[in-house]
């Protein structure tokens, strides 16, 4: 049985502030734990005026005490970002305020140019390299399974439940050498996904964290009561992914009708693309589309994405996608 969790990049909207954000991610996350997903992820990312994730850990924190039952988690924290002793004081603090309930995702890409790089004081090129160090380290600075000279506290003993992020085959890779379950971005890179998801479940080796490959994939979802609703809904996302792809992000904008119809041919051919990895339409349109998607990757999760400019939609958006499988998640 598929399981569905949401992974929200705390947008900021155009005319609206980093504080209604704030408001709007606490509000879905509630909603994702009513509507019976498993994990509400937050991602980081910096310096960037549409995202306010950049402080994952806080914002966690603050997600956490707002809900009672759902796994809450980064998806993900970049590694060469940070030192691995920073990542377990800030999750062992996690898991001791909320215990058995704190996923710590991974990723290797910084994202990041010259200015964030002296802002981080990190070569973030030279830290990506020692990824798979990195992740070693933290996980014994967390488990205590090798002698350290430094301890974690909190930290030391502390039981987040780690995943491997990618949009590659070196994160599925890694993720099948240390037995860690593996999540795919395919909602902004689907390129390698069968690949991906291939090389991780035939190399996989079994750790005492998981004894079998367990895959989730992300996917955009923008549900609504026609299909033209739910393609006007997802067109903010997609004016952010054209300008992020033009190297002009910005905040949220208000939808377009249709505003696929007035790009350039190139900007459509990516958007397309993209949509490999989405479902838009009516409940029961996205749950056929989730159902083709799950059925081709064979995936054990769907981690839900899709941020709208009205946050009220994308909550009525999740409502609508989890009931349109409640029969299927009831058998």
């Amino acid at each position: 049985m598929t399981e569905f969790s949401v992974l929200d990049l705390v947008p900021v909207r155009e005319g609206r502030t980093v504080s209604e954000a704030f408001e709007a991610a606490t509000d879905l996350a509630r909603t994702a734990e009513g509507a019976g997903c498993k994990r509400f992820w937050v991602a980081e990312h910096h310096a960037m005026d549409g995202i306010a994730g950049g402080a994952t850990s806080v914002v966690l924190a603050h997600i956490g005490n707002a809900t009672s039952r759902i796994r809450i988690g980064s998806g993900g924290i970049m590694l060469p970002n940070h030192t691995p002793f920073q990542i377990a004081e800030q999750f062992g603090t996690l898991d001791a305020l909320f215990p058995g309930r704190i996923d710590l995702g991974l990723g290797r890409a910084p994202g990041a140019g010259p200015e964030l790089q002296r802002a981080l004081r990190k070569n973030l090129q030279q830290a990506a390299e020692y990824f798979p160090n990195d992740v070693a380290e933290l996980r014994a600075l967390l488990s205590g399974e090798i002698d350290l000279p430094i301890t974690a506290t909190p930290g030391l003993g502390a039981k987040p439940e780690l995943w491997m992020l990618g949009s590659s085959l070196f994160g599925a890779r890694l993720a099948a050498k240390l037995g860690l379950p593996y999540a795919f971005a395919a909602h902004f890179a689907p390129d390698h996904l069968d690949a991906a998801l291939e090389l991780y479940r035939r190399d996989f080796e079994p750790s005492e964290e998981l004894e079998r490959p367990h895959v989730m994939v992300a996917m955009n979802v923008f549900a609504a009561e026609s299909e033209a609703e739910a393609q006007l809904l997802a067109s903010s996302q997609q004016q952010s992914f054209v300008r992020l792809r033009s190297g002009n992000p910005g905040k949220l904008p208000p939808p377009i009708e249709d505003y696929t119809s007035t790009l350039p041919a190139p900007a459509r051919a990516m958007l397309d693309h993209l949509g490999q990895a989405a479902a838009v339409g009516t409940p029961e349109t996205v749950r056929e589309t989730i159902e083709a998607f799950v059925d081709r990757t064979k995936a054990d999760e769907i981690i839900l994405c899709g941020a709208t400019f009205d946050p009220v939609a994308r909550i009525r958006s999740l409502e609508m996608t989890m009931e349109a499988f409640e029969g299927a998640l009831a058998a």
